[in-house]
């Protein structure tokens, strides 16, 4: 389910043209907000988990548009530590939309209209992040998954490597991803 929620919140972010898979991530986040939960809570829940496969397949669709820094560092801890991509992303998740926020405010308070949330602003996204975490059990920071201090300067040279890092709205320098990898393992907003 987060991993799901990820590639659609990183197709919104991603500065390349796709006006259709725009769309498509937009609806796929719908989904994820309004069945993750249920899913979560009742794996017997039927809807819920059908319309998770759903969003699931819209994310997949839609980040032919790119993806960016959640799965960048994703994939370097993943692949170093063997932490779990989908909890992994989860964590990362609301750091990286504070990371990209010069570029991605806009963009974040379309989708914080179309998911009708009280705060209407990349704030309302990434407060909503943090507490959709909180209710289905996603720890708050890397550290919880055995990440530490002494990892960073791999996981920067890795993480601006991976492929994903290209279509990040931001750029991804090892200086840049050292300090927000810090700001994850710590767990502070």
């Amino acid at each position: 389910g987060a991993d799901a929620l990820s590639h659609c919140l990183e197709a919104l972010a991603s500065p390349v043209y796709h006006p259709m898979a725009l769309g498509v991530a937009l609806e796929g986040t719908r989904l994820v907000k309004d069945y993750l939960e249920r899913a979560v809570a009742d794996g017997s829940d039927l809807e819920a988990r059908s319309q998770m496969m759903v969003a699931s397949t819209l994310g997949a669709t839609a980040f032919q548009k790119g993806l960016g820094g959640m799965h960048a560092l994703t994939h370097a801890a993943g692949g170093l530590l063997n932490t779990q991509h989908g909890q992994t992303v989860a964590v990362v998740m609301p750091y990286v939309l504070e990371f990209n926020r010069p570029a991605v405010a806009d963009t974040f308070a379309a989708v914080a209209r179309y998911l009708d949330l009280r705060d209407q602003s990349l704030t309302g996204v990434v407060d909503w992040v943090l507490e959709l975490r909180e209710r289905v059990g996603i720890p708050h920071s890397l550290s919880a998954l055995g990440v530490s201090d002494d990892d960073v300067p791999t996981l920067a040279r890795m993480s601006v490597a991976d492929p994903s890092a290209g279509t990040n709205p931001i750029p991804l320098v090892a200086e840049d991803v050292s300090d927000l990898l810090r700001t994850c393992i710590a767990g502070k907003m």
